[in-house]
This record gives C-alpha cells, sequence and structure tokens, in this order.
C-alpha cells in the first residue's frame, strides 16, 4: 500500500505567495488602468478615441491624468512579469519573449516622460516618443506571441496556449494594421486611434488572461492511496 501524497512529477503545485501577488497586482493594476484611460478621455481638450492617438491623452491641461497612466502600464507589466516568473519556467523557455515585455514595460516609462506632439512641429521629446512607441509596441506583440508558443512546454500554461495565441497573433495583426494606417494617411487619419486602442487592448488582455488562468490555476492532484 502506498502513502504517497506528493504532486504528480510534471503537474503544477499551488502558487508561491510571492508569484500570487504579483498576478493579483498586475490584474488590479490593468483594471487602474483601464479607469485612468477612460477618465482621461472624459477630460478636456476631449480627443477623438477614433481618430487621436491614446498619447494625446497626455497633452493638455489633464495631461497628467494618462502621464500616470503610462506609468501604471509600465508597473502592471513589470508585476506580471514578476508574477510570471515566479510561478513558472517560461522565461528559461523563452528569455527574449520575457525581455521583449520588458522592453514594453520600460517603454511606457519613457513615454510617460517625453510626451508626444500635438498640433505642433517635431520636437525632440516627440520624436522620442514616436520612436519608443514604435519600438515598445513591436516588442509587447512579438513578446506576447514567443511567450504563447512556448506555453505547451509548461503545466499551468498549457490550458491557457490557444486563448493567449488567439489574443497574441490578434495583435500582431493590429499592430500591422496600425502601421498601415501609418503609411497610408487617410486609414490613420480616419481610424488610426480605434486601431492602436484595439492593439493595446490585446495587449494587456493577454496579459490579464495569462495573470488570471495562473491564479485558478489548479494544484497537482493527490495520488489515491492503493
Amino acid at each position: 500500500m502506498s502513502d504517497d501524497t506528493g504532486p504528480v512529477r510534471g503537474s503544477p503545485s499551488a502558487l508561491p505567495s510571492s508569484g500570487r501577488w504579483a498576478l493579483q497586482l498586475a490584474i488590479a493594476l490593468t483594471v487602474v488602468y483601464v479607469v485612468l484611460d477612460a477618465i482621461a478621455q472624459l477630460l478636456p481638450p476631449h480627443y477623438s478615441p477614433i481618430t487621436q492617438a491614446e498619447s494625446d491623452l497626455a497633452v493638455g491641461p489633464f495631461g497628467y491624468v494618462m502621464t500616470v497612466n503610462f506609468v501604471v502600464r509600465g508597473l502592471l507589466t513589470l508585476s506580471f512579469l514578476l508574477g510570471l516568473g515566479a510561478t513558472t519556467s517560461i522565461a528559461r523557455r523563452s528569455p527574449v519573449g520575457v525581455g521583449l515585455l520588458g522592453v514594453w514595460a520600460l517603454g511606457a516609462f519613457v513615454l510617460a516622460a517625453f510626451p508626444t506632439d500635438v498640433g505642433t512641429g517635431p520636437t525632440v521629446h516627440g520624436s522620442i516618443h514616436l520612436v519608443t512607441a514604435v519600438v515598445a509596441f513591436i516588442a509587447g506583440a512579438v513578446g506576447t506571441l514567443l511567450l504563447s508558443l512556448q506555453f505547451e512546454h509548461e503545466p499551468r500554461l498549457a490550458p491557457l496556449r490557444t486563448t493567449a495565441l488567439v489574443l497574441s497573433i490578434l495583435s500582431v495583426l493590429a499592430l500591422l494594421v496600425l502601421f498601415v494606417g501609418d503609411v497610408r494617411p487617410r486609414i490613420g487619419d480616419e481610424v488610426g486611434g480605434l486601431l492602436e486602442r484595439v492593439f493595446l487592448g490585446l495587449v494587456l488582455l493577454w496579459m490579464a488572461w495569462v495573470a488570471f488562468g495562473l491564479l485558478h490555476s489548479d494544484p497537482a492532484p493527490v495520488a489515491a492511496p492503493s
């Protein structure tokens, strides 16, 4: 008769408290980000969410709201990465993917420090903002895709793979369409802001989905006595 009640090899065990707290914080900050983004959108000068970039919200009398929100986006991403690293070994399987999400997080802080140009000629801070946004967006889209492709090798992440992969592919496609809009001004002028928000929403939804899935992943089953 066996009294082995240990976890089955290769199956997930209970989440470490540090990883759980980090993932919970990431989800909470994602909610904060959405709320602050909505508040910034409602405040004067009432930029169009369809035609104007989210970054425009950081310029104006209430621009500090969006500036704070960029910082929130960076913090929620770092918190997510900490939780992901504490609960899985995905960083070892896809260090490039983790690194790219780190670039996405760092980019958010740079965007907060260097506001975009709105209604003026090109400035140094505006140029830094634009280049940073392009690099960060590419890093976020490619990073989530690379990580999703490795989920099948992680017991906790395997059940999340299909949805995570779909979201990451959609984010890449949304980014490509956004870039096409930049090349073809008519598209960008008409729906550029909407395209950007769809892309940002997909990346944030990917992180929230993975964080939520990890928090609700089942611990290792207990072997029945024989």
